[in-house]
Formats: C-alpha cells, sequence, structure tokens
C-alpha cells in the first residue's frame, strides 16, 4: 500500500534529519568500499508531491523509468532546463516557502554487495554533493533528508543491506529551504551531482580524526599531534615517527609551501584499520598586521573557482580537476578560494600534492536578499542558525587535514548577522590554526582579513598606504581582494596595475581574480549557450562566461596575461649598459629549480642563443647580470635581447623547458619606413594612379595597391562593443560602451569634402560624424609615393565637444581572399592598452580564423599590439609608429550584432584594421573602468602607412 510522503522538510530550515555527524574525508587502506556511481533509473515530477514513495520500496517495476548519469544534473541530461542568476532567486522570496512549482528528481539504483562485503561492523552511505535537497530510503527504510548541497551527508546503513538486490531510492527538490543559502553566481543544476560511495567501517575503525602539524620556522621543526576519536598509533615512516595519537612529537622536516609541497606518507592505526596520511607541516598566523606562512608574509596570486564542466556542469572527475590544477600551476597562479562553496574534496588533495594555498569556502550566499535591503536575511534570523552552524561544520570536519588549506571562509555576500557570528565563533573554537575570511564583514568584527571586492587601483592605493578609514580592528589587518579583475570576455584589463601595487605595499596581500573558466554550456546550435538560451524567466545573460579559460579549458588571452604579471621571476633591463636584473619574486624557494636562456633576435629572427648563470637567489633578492657582446655579424635592424626563466628539469606540473617567466630588453632601436615623394599623381580613365596605388578619381578611394584588390578604405572608430565596455548595470560610473552609442559612434557617416591632386600627393579630406550629432572628426589623407611603395598619412582632428574617449582609432579597408598572415610585433595573442603585458614582440604566422579570439558571446578582439609590419594577401603595411592589427571575415557591425559564435559567418572579403589606437579593456562588467592613462582621448592625432605588394616569387 502506498502512501504520500509528507513534504514539510523540504520547507524546514533545519539542516535536515538522520545523517550521521560531519568528520574528516578519507580513504581507509583496508576498508571497502562500492562505488554507487552509474546509470540511475530516473523519474521527474513538476511538484514535491507529485509522487508517493512506493518507488522506494524493493519490488517497484522502474522499467519505463528514464535513465541519467550519477554523478550528474538532470537538466543537463534532457530532463527540464538549466536557469542562470546571478543574485536573483529565481522563485518568489518568501523565506523559507519555495514555489509548488518545484522540479523533483526520483532516483533509484538496484546493487549487490561484493561477495566479499565483510559482515562485522558497519556500513556508511555517503552523498558528497546533491542539489538542493534530498531524501533516501534503502531497501524501503527513511533514512532521513538532508540540504547543504555542497557538503556530505552520511547514514548508518549496515543493519539494512542485504547480499543482493539492494534498493538505493532518492527523491532530489530543486528548491527547497536550503535554496535560499545557496545563492551563488552560477547556473541553478539540481541533482546528484557528486560520487555515491558504500563505504564499510570495520569494528574498531577510524570514525575521525585532526591532524595538526606545525612548523617551527625558527628551528626547521615540524610538530606532529593527531587527534582522533578511536586511539591508535600514527606513524610515519621519513621522520622515524611511532606514536600514539594525540600525543605530540618534534622533529626536523621540510616546510609545506604553495611553491614547495612537501608531503610525507604516513599511517594513522587503530584496532580495525589503517588510514593513509599526507601529511605537510605549516604554520598558518596573523602576525605583524599580516597573514604569514611558516613566518613568512605570502602574496596571493589567485583565481576564483567555480566547479564547472560544459557538458557535465558541476560532476567533474579526477582528470578534469588535475587539469585545472596543472593549468594553474602552469600559468604561475598559486591560490585558489573555492568561490563559493567547498570543492570535491579530491581537488583539495590536488592542491596538497601540487602546491596551491586555498580559501575553504563555505556553501553560503544569500545575495537575492539585497533586492529587499537583506530584509528577512536568514544569516540575522536565529530560526536558521542551526542550518548555518551544520555547514559550517560538514565544511571545516570534511577539509581540515589539508595543508593547501590556509583560510577558512564564512561563505559569501550573505549580509551580516547572527549567524554568521556564530559561524565565526565556532570556526575560530574548532581550528584556531587557521585565520578567517569573510568579504561581507566591512568591520572585520568576525575575521582576521580586511577583504574587498573589485576595488579600484586608487582606493587599494590608499589602503596599501594604510590611509583608509574603518574600524580599529581593520585597520591593523592585511588586505585581500577575494575577487577583482573580473574576467568576463576580452579582459580583465589592469592586472599589472593592480600588480604594481600588490608588490609595492606589504598589507596588500594580493588578490584573486573572478573567475577560472566560463560556464557555457555546450549547444549544438549555439555552440556554448548562456543565460536566457533556456528560456528562462529571469536570467543574466552571458555574465556566467567571465573565465579565464574558455567553456572547453582553453587558456584565454586572459589567462595569458595573468601568467605573465604574476611570473615570480622578474626580468628586467632598459638595454643601456648590457646587463639584465633578474629577481626572484617567489615566498618560499629561491630559484635553483630554474635555468635561464637568451636569444639575441633581430626583426624578430633569432641571430644567436644561449644559457645565462643565475645565482640561486634567495626569495625577494635580485642580481645584475651582464648579457654577451651582440654576436658578430649579424643583421642589422631593431634588436631584443629575449631573456626565459624555464624549469631545469620535469615537475609534477610540467615538464622541463617550461616558460616560468620571460622578459625582453632592446639592444638596437626600429629604423621606422621612410618614402621619398617621387612619384606624380596621374589621372586616366575614371582613376588616379600613383606609384603602385590606383583610386577611385571621383572618391579618392583606394582601389588597389599594384595586384592587391582593397575595398572601403576609410577612417574608423568603431569596435564591437566588449562587456567590460558595457559596463554592468549597477554601477554608476561612466560606463564607455552606451555613452559611444548614444553618440552614435557605431553608425559614423563619412562625407567627402575634396579630393586634390598635387604635384607629389593625393590629398582626400572628409569628415566624420553620426547622423543627429555635431561632434564628429575632420580626417585627412594625405597619399605619396615613390613608384614602388604607397604612404598613406592620415590626420585626424576632433571638432565639437567630446566627453568620451573614443573605441578606437584608424582605418579599416576590405581584402580578398586572405588566409595566411605574418607580422612582426606583439604576439602571438591579442593585446590591448591595458592587457599588453604577454604581448612578446617576435616575427609570427597566423591564418586568419587563428587570429580571432573565440568569447562566447562575440565582442572585439584580436589585435596584435606593436605591429611594426604586416603581410597579408599579397599586402605589406609597415607603420609609422606601431599599430595594431585585426583581421577577420566579418565587418566589425556583423561582430557587434552577434549574439553567439555561430552567428558569425565568414564572407569572402576580408576585414583588416590598422589603429592607431584603441581604448583600454578595464574591468568594467562588474569592477572599475580602465584607468584614465589607457583611455583613448579625442585628441589631434597624425599616423602614417606604408603598402607595398611585393611579387610573388
Amino acid at each position: 500500500m502506498s502512501f504520500r510522503t509528507s513534504t514539510q522538510y523540504v520547507e524546514d530550515v533545519s539542516p535536515g534529519s538522520g545523517a550521521l555527524p560531519p568528520r574528516a574525508w578519507y580513504a581507509s587502506c583496508d576498508a571497502m568500499s562500492l562505488s554507487l556511481n552509474g546509470g540511475w533509473r530516473f523519474r521527474l515530477s513538476d511538484t514535491a508531491d507529485a509522487e508517493d514513495d512506493s518507488f522506494a520500496t524493493p519490488g517497484y517495476d522502474a522499467g519505463g523509468w528514464a535513465e541519467v548519469s550519477v554523478p550528474g544534473h538532470w537538466v543537463l541530461q534532457g530532463h527540464g532546463s538549466p536557469v542562470y542568476t546571478n543574485h536573483l532567486y529565481p522563485f518568489p522570496v518568501d523565506p523559507p516557502r519555495v514555489p509548488t512549482e518545484n522540479p523533483t528528481g526520483d532516483h533509484l539504483r538496484l546493487f549487490d554487495l561484493p561477495g566479499d562485503w565483510p559482515a562485522d561492523g558497519g556500513t556508511v552511505l555517503r552523498f558528497d554533493g546533491v542539489e538542493s535537497c534530498a531524501r533516501v530510503w534503502l531497501n524501503g527504510t527513511d533514512l532521513g533528508e538532508f540540504k547543504g548541497s555542497r557538503l556530505p551527508h552520511e547514514f548508518a546503513v549496515g543493519h539494512l543491506l542485504r547480499p543482493g538486490g539492494n534498493v538505493l531510492a532518492v527523491r532530489v527538490h530543486q528548491w527547497s529551504a536550503g535554496s535560499y543559502l545557496e545563492d551563488q553566481d552560477q547556473w541553478w543544476l539540481p541533482g546528484i551531482f557528486r560520487d555515491v560511495t558504500l563505504l564499510h567501517r570495520p569494528a574498531g575503525g577510524v570514525l575521525d580524526f585532526f591532524v595538526h602539524a606545525s612548523y617551527d620556522h625558527t628551528a626547521g621543526a615540524g610538530t606532529l599531534r593527531v587527534d582522533s576519536d578511536v586511539a591508535g598509533r600514527v606513524t610515519v615512516p621519513d621522520l622515524g615517527i611511532d606514536v600514539a595519537t594525540g600525543e605530540p612529537v618534534t622533529v626536523p622536516v621540510e616546510p609545506w609551501s604553495a611553491e614547495t609541497p612537501r608531503l610525507y606518507d604516513g599511517v594513522l592505526a587503530t584496532e580495525g584499520e589503517r588510514v593513509p596520511l599526507r601529511v605537510g607541516f605549516r604554520t598558518v598566523e596573523l602576525s605583524d598586521g599580516l597573514i604569514k606562512v611558516n613566518g613568512r608574509p605570502v602574496l596571493f596570486k589567485g583565481v576564483n573557482r567555480h566547479e564547472w564542466h560544459p557538458e557535465r556542469g558541476r560532476a567533474l572527475d579526477l582528470a578534469t580537476m588535475r587539469e585545472d590544477v596543472l593549468l594553474m600551476k602552469r600559468h604561475n597562479i598559486n591560490a585558489v578560494r573555492t568561490s563559493h562553496y567547498p570543492p570535491h574534496p579530491a581537488f583539495l588533495g590536488l592542491c596538497d600534492e601540487l602546491g596551491l594555498w586555498v580559501i575553504d569556502e563555505c556553501d553560503l550566499e544569500t545575495h537575492g536578499f539585497t533586492e529587499q535591503g537583506w530584509r528577512d536575511n536568514p544569516v540575522d534570523d536565529d530560526r536558521w542558525t542551526p542550518a548555518l552552524l551544520d555547514r559550517a561544520a560538514r565544511m571545516v570536519e570534511r577539509d581540515k587535514n589539508h595543508p593547501s588549506v590556509v583560510i577558512w571562509s564564512l561563505g559569501n555576500e550573505a549580509g551580516t548577522g547572527r549567524g554568521l557570528t556564530a559561524m565565526a565563533g565556532w570556526i575560530h573554537g574548532r581550528d584556531p590554526s587557521r585565520p578567517l575570511h569573510y568579504e561581507g564583514d566591512p568591520g572585520c568584527r568576525d575575521t582576521d582579513v580586511y577583504s574587498r571586492m573589485y576595488a579600484g587601483h586608487a582606493e587599494v592605493e590608499r589602503i596599501g598606504r594604510r590611509l583608509d578609514g574603518g574600524t580599529h580592528k581593520r585597520r591593523q589587518l592585511p588586505l585581500i581582494l577575494c575577487e577583482y579583475g573580473h574576467a568576463m570576455g576580452n579582459g580583465p584589463g589592469g592586472l599589472a596595475d593592480y600588480q604594481r601595487l600588490f608588490e609595492t605595499h606589504e598589507r596588500l596581500q594580493g588578490g584573486f581574480v573572478w573567475e577560472w573558466i566560463d560556464h557555457g554550456i555546450a549547444h549544438p546550435e549555439l555552440g556554448y549557450a548562456y543565460g536566457g538560451d533556456f528560456g528562462e524567466e529571469l536570467h543574466d545573460g552571458n555574465f556566467v562566461c567571465d573565465g579565464l579559460l574558455f567553456p572547453d579549458r582553453r587558456p584565454s588571452p586572459g589567462l595569458t596575461e595573468y601568467k605573465k604579471v604574476i611570473e615570480p621571476v622578474g626580468i628586467s633591463g632598459d638595454g643601456t649598459d648590457g646587463t639584465v636584473r633578474v629577481t626572484n619574486k617567489h615566498d618560499f624557494a629561491d630559484l635553483s629549480a630554474l635555468a635561464f636562456t637568451w636569444s639575441y633576435e633581430v626583426e624578430g629572427e633569432a641571430a644567436d642563443s644561449g644559457t645565462l648563470a643565475v645565482p640561486a637567489l634567495a626569495p625577494g633578492a635580485s642580481a645584475d647580470l651582464e648579457l654577451p657582446e651582440p654576436p658578430p655579424g649579424a643583421p642589422a635592424g631593431e634588436a631584443l635581447w629575449t631573456v626565459r626563466a624555464v624549469l631545469a628539469g620535469d615537475t609534477p606540473w610540467a615538464p622541463k623547458g617550461h616558460v616560468v617567466a620571460w622578459g625582453q630588453i632592446p639592444a638596437a632601436e626600429r629604423r621606422t619606413p621612410h618614402v621619398t615623394a617621387t612619384a606624380r599623381p596621374v589621372a586616366g580613365d575614371g582613376v588616379i594612379t600613383l606609384g603602385p596605388g590606383v583610386f577611385d578619381a571621383r572618391t579618392g578611394a583606394l582601389r588597389a595597391v599594384g595586384d592587391v584588390a582593397v575595398s572601403g578604405l576609410r577612417l574608423d572608430v568603431w569596435r564591437a562593443t566588449t562587456d567590460n565596455d558595457d559596463g554592468a548595470d549597477w554601477q554608476s560610473d561612466l560606463r564607455h560602451g552606451p555613452l559611444w552609442r548614444k553618440l552614435g559612434l557605431h553608425r559614423m557617416r563619412h562625407r567627402l569634402d575634396a579630393v586634390e591632386m598635387g604635384e607629389d600627393a593625393l590629398t582626400v579630406r572628409t569628415r566624420v560624424a553620426a547622423a543627429a550629432r555635431e561632434t564628429g572628426l575632420s580626417a585627412v589623407y594625405r597619399w605619396t609615393s615613390d613608384g614602388d611603395r604607397l604612404r598613406l598619412t592620415v590626420g585626424t582632428v576632433p571638432e565639437g565637444d567630446w566627453t568620451v574617449p573614443l573605441p578606437r582609432l584608424g582605418i579599416r579597408f576590405g581584402l580578398p581572399a586572405v588566409d595566411g598572415v605574418e607580422w612582426y610585433g606583439g604576439g602571438p595573442g591579442e593585446a590591448y592598452p591595458d592587457t599588453r603585458t604577454a604581448s612578446v614582440v617576435g616575427r609570427w604566422r597566423s591564418t586568419v580564423e587563428g587570429l580571432q579570439t573565440p568569447y562566447v558571446r562575440p565582442q572585439e578582439n584580436g589585435a596584435r599590439i606593436d605591429v611594426r609590419w604586416a603581410e597579408l594577401g599579397g599586402l605589406r603595411v609597415e607603420g609609422e609608429p606601431a599599430f595594431w592589427l585585426t583581421a577577420r571575415r566579418w565587418t566589425t557591425e556583423q561582430l557587434d550584432a552577434a549574439a553567439h559564435r555561430t552567428d558569425l559567418v565568414p564572407g569572402d572579403t576580408v576585414w583588416v584594421n590598422l589603429d592607431h589606437g584603441q581604448h583600454g579593456i578595464g574591468s568594467q562588467s562588474c569592477g572599475p573602468a580602465p584607468l584614465p592613462r589607457y583611455h583613448l582621448r579625442a585628441e589631434p592625432a597624425e599616423f602614417s602607412f606604408v603598402f607595398s605588394a611585393p611579387a610573388t616569387p
């Protein structure tokens, strides 16, 4: 006989019932386990009470049900749709109530125990992550229910198991009271998205334990004490340790740090079980107003990391987690904030092993309550405090034995309240060995770190100089930018300017770029989908695509820039004295693991190369080293020394030769192109010829250079606005994108005023302006030639009251059938005024397609900076001064109109931009605009290009 299951628990503010107390996450040397991952039977209902619980009864026929993969999200497996909101709750705000329309997924898994499954002791059923509320039955017995999506929950099930035909039934509700505590900026994705495991617990086995492994940097000694619920012994063979649990022992050790992640393998043995230990000795403290590890201040060069896979959502496998950590290490990242919830525990094990500082953040955010002035915020409502404390405990107890975790975080954007204070008190009491973080505590009442999001450069500098206000306690604390450098679309800009501040003021202990990866969902028609692509009632568009990685985990130009900005070795010189300065920017490691090479390059081609002897400088030390003499017989032309620091040997995270840092030092200046105006313009049948140039006699428009057809050459000031140009709706700052559109810069008209043939020049005078606006630019094109080459000098003068900078300033024209592109200048990737640190001057080659940066939402991209010359489609262009080069198979207008990459259809014309200037990028999609020095001001300008069409050999 079936009956309706009560669903009152769905709206209960308590964390649930029936689950065991939280404990450390570990694997056993001896005890068996059984993964219940794989294919599960699945039924979706529209409401929480649409179905009874008869499916949990052994013998229930679920043959007609669908099948889903666990771990997984049912909305990514064809059942319903994802929903993306940044902070708005996608349901009415009436805590703790949730809508009747509450997608509910019944999951069913039948399993047999292995034949050698022990009959003694007990067994625990563990769920590592279920969103957002689950009720569990085993063999028809109700085990209980739980909330806390990104946290583990265990149930004692040994007394219920059978040798065969076990029935595990799990009912998962998308919305619950717990959803009010999980309003993180990410997709709402219900399901059993982490592992489900059956764990045998032998009699006398390990229950919970806490590894305390401190390091005394003055004595070079580590002290180990392992507290265990069940008495036993702790052995660490490499250190000769064999002591009882609870007993401290001090021995000489190598300390653990993110730079030198030394782990010692050990074993905790009780009467019934052995558990492996990976011990890292390190001490974290707040001392002298700074966060110090092992006695030294730490500079965090971090990222915020949501778990994400474009097909599986937050259901990550170990290989994907390892790929993330390897990519971070290879890009000089040393820290991760686990925004905004504890990650899969295996990720923290990788951070221990490979070396990353971790801010471990609790699964808590109530951001949507900001819409009502934080009224009824659960963190200031005592009824919710047990749930908050449960979340804090499940994070701390699960992750407490990871040396990589150096800071606990209460959560994110949850306002303030008594519940947060209770969490802070509990965490401080349970683990006083780690500082506590929470950005939303402006007075730092409950926290040990002053944390900010998206503070501008000027404010950060004031804080670094200790000129800020705030409470007395806050003024004594270090600053961490828990979020900065919003990596949405093209950007972020200004990272190098932040890093200079971090390295100048000791109080500034670094920051965490937002964020690691674009949360695009693989889509057969759109490429990658973002908010609104699934018909959401409320959504925040592509704000979910704001990562340093594209959804397929290809590094974006933003990650390449960040790697260069935070490189742990400074390599610099001005080329005046034949020396290079090498500075060790590590916090702990010397330079003994690195080898240094030099290359002498002329016009982008290596003329000679060799190795550079660099001493094993201590952290913070510098040395000025002599470079070799330039090689005899080297060709004339612009010359640069390129010095690289590479791995001297293989490491667990990168092979020998991996480039860690580099610098370029000028050796000989560039020779600028010179064209003597000896040819005269000649009028013909509807055309004017000047050297290799052919022009329309009526309009003065360039039609060809030699045999290369040219179309549509004209002044261009528009770019397809970036996410950072457009800014965020809530920002009161100047947002350039909307102002540019208001002024009509995206629809400029070109008026021809005169075509003038002189003795040695063809001059075309124009005015460029938008309909309905008086502001504009006069533009004069002056063409000259020496008979073989064609020189264009463009002079522009702004007219009217220009109150905003220009998006770009240069010329645009079309070429037919271009594929290969070669250039000498900055590369290999894109760069803009405030994202240029990673641009290497060299000789580069690409296809036109290869010049494009595949941002999930198309926008301005692909400019190569400091280009001296470029060749494409048989046309050679030299710049005076150097220029930005962009080439694409669609117009800027088509790029601007596209919502997804699949909207861009290549045409027969390649549109080329040669820019004298570009406006900076900034971070205003969520952070500050470009700094004023990166503004492209509307002011008189003159720039030149030399065109030629060398004969094909």
